[in-house]
């Protein structure tokens, strides 16, 4: 039902992501989705992979602080106002949302959109009650 997600500390300096990239692409474990938060000296970056275990495992041993976090992977339509329909039903249901980012990939002509919310349970229950879509890890790869 969850997507695992890997958040890393980064330092917010030229050459930084592409030291990630590359301690990720050495290991063979290919980027799925990323989105990058910054303040003035560090970032936060979330990214979905292939190999969750094995992205963690290289990343820590480059010296990475890593966390997993289940996050919610929904295939919303690719239409005007498709968004809107999922993200105004949590607003219906008094979810909150935490953040969201899109990634290229699409299912069946959906796009894919991750969420990260405060009652992730509870939450993709009523999305699916709302015939809204929940994709797990290996739908999304």
């Amino acid at each position: 039902m969850f997507v695992k997600q890997i958040s890393v500390f980064i330092e917010n300096r030229k050459g930084r992501l592409a030291d990630f990239t590359k301690v990720l692409g050495d290991a063979g474990v290919d980027l799925v989705a990323l989105s990058v938060a910054d303040t003035t000296d560090f970032g936060i970056l979330r990214a979905i992979v292939t190999d969750t275990e094995k992205g963690v495992k290289v990343l820590r041993d480059a010296g990475y602080t890593v966390n997993i976090t289940d996050v919610l992977a929904v295939a919303v339509p690719d239409v005007p106002g498709g968004l809107a329909k999922v993200v105004g039903v949590l607003s219906e249901k008094n979810i909150s949302i935490e953040y969201l980012y899109s990634f290229v990939r699409n299912v069946n002509g959906c796009a894919i959109i991750i969420f990260r919310v405060d009652q992730p349970v509870q939450t993709a229950d009523m999305l699916r009650e709302n015939g809204i879509t929940i994709l797990n890890q290996e739908e999304i790869h």
